[in-house]
């Protein structure tokens, strides 16, 4: 074994002549355990809400989106027709969206039209999200919407209403005609089918759906779509999948993953995740500042110890090495004693949903989601001892100067 190390590692664990550096050192492990959980449950707990906001969004979203580079809408091309070539997908569906005037008895609200083709219910958990009537497109007699229930409120409608909805989109490539504005403007019909909730107000109140011709038809578009909603088999990876499509469309295509699909959302939480990480690692660096006076009067008190090992050979770097162990190993100690507390935390809460978020019922889920992410932990545990290591640094090779460097021969004086 080292001998610094040796060394150091009983100087932690026995019992000094002034109790003051007992207490000293045990508020720095104290203070280091504490702010490690502290990173460990913060960082686990918005990787929980990560994961939570990914599942709302998922009823939605498809596993990739094809949009393209430039303009809103796109002719589908033999390119296009070949994506079912490609090993692990699964289907996709042909959409066009935008925005329109929907209306309803006295009420109207501008909404985001989106039509799909009969494939949309095999990409989508439509159905989980459905909270009234059911996801039908059409039947031999009529066309249906499905409604966000925030643009259903608006209008004042739930499913299966008897009068269908107007749906009113300005005519491409036309000014309006001033003394006719209503003649500048394409309407369509469609009846109340279905209302979902997503509870996430950008789909709640501005999404219908509705189907693929119909929008075509209210849009004034034969062939032409806006995107390409691409499902994925269960065993096929994203990422290599959309390497794929990427190569197959050429780069006037976007394609899009299910984060990047909602990417202010996801990196707003990223960024809150790491200005939480950096304020609890401000926190810990402060906690840590007990080590300094820690291992300052340590130096003092182990005097007659570093003379001792002086006499037996020990240079300037031994003496250091030891102390600055010393210092190193509080933090290391507490690091580790803090991520194994934290992770105890973490499953208990996943298992037992021990805190609470409010009254039940009043939030989407009832207590704090938690995902324990090994990359985090293992970033945590690199920070703790980085942190301790300049900590411990700082006394043994600036302060230390006084009381671990080797005395200064007195210069002979001759007559």
């Amino acid at each position: 074994m080292n001998l610094s190390f040796f060394i150091a590692r009983r100087y932690l664990f026995s019992k000094k002549s002034h109790n003051a550096i007992n207490i000293i050192s045990m508020v720095s492990v104290c203070g280091v355990v504490v702010a490690t959980i502290a990173l460990v449950c913060a960082l686990s707990v918005f990787n929980g809400f990560t994961d939570l906001i990914a599942s709302m969004f998922s009823n939605l979203d498809p596993d990739l989106k094809v949009t393209p580079r430039t303009g809103k809408v796109f002719e589908p091309s033999e390119k296009t027709q070949q994506l079912m070539e490609i090993n692990g997908i699964a289907s996709y569906c042909e959409v066009l969206q935008d925005h329109a005037l929907i209306k309803y008895g006295e009420r109207q609200q501008i909404g985001i039209i989106k039509g799909v083709d009969d494939n949309y219910q095999e990409l989508t958990s439509i159905d989980k999200v459905l909270i009234d009537g059911e996801f039908i497109l059409y039947d031999e007699v009529t066309d249906y919407a499905t409604l966000g229930i925030g643009l259903a409120a608006a209008l004042g409608i739930n499913a299966n209403f008897v009068y269908p909805l107007e749906i009113y989109a300005p005519k491409r490539g036309e000014r309006i005609n001033l003394s006719n504005p209503a003649a500048s403007f394409n309407s369509e019909y469609a009846y109340i089918r279905g209302v979902f909730r997503m509870n996430q107000p950008m789909y709640d109140d501005e999404y219908m759906i509705v189907p693929l011709a119909l929008a075509k038809k209210l849009f004034i578009y034969e062939k032409e779509v806006s995107a390409i909603e691409i499902m994925l088999k269960e065993e096929a990876g994203a990422a290599s999948v959309k390497k794929e499509v990427k190569a197959l469309l050429g780069d006037d295509f976007v394609v899009k993953d299910r984060f990047e699909q909602q990417e202010a959302s996801f990196k707003m939480m990223q960024i809150e995740k790491w200005m939480t990480f950096l304020i609890l690692c401000f926190i810990l660096a402060i906690a840590l500042f007990n080590v300094i006076g820690s291992l300052s009067m340590l130096m003092i008190e182990k005097q007659n110890d570093v003379k001792t090992l002086r006499n037996l050979g020990a240079g300037d770097s031994l003496i250091r090495r030891i102390f600055l162990f010393e210092g190193w190993m509080i933090s290391g100690f507490g690091a580790l004693t803090g991520i194994i507390i934290g992770l105890i935390l973490c499953l208990l809460q996943q298992e037992l949903g021990l805190i609470k978020m409010g009254a039940a019922g009043a939030f989407i889920i009832d207590s704090y989601p938690v995902r324990v992410v090994f990359t985090d932990i293992f970033l945590i545990f690199v920070t703790v001892m980085a942190i301790g290591f300049l900590s411990a640094w700082y006394p043994v090779y600036r302060l230390g100067d006084r009381w671990l460097a080797t005395p200064t021969a007195h210069p002979i004086l001759t007559t």
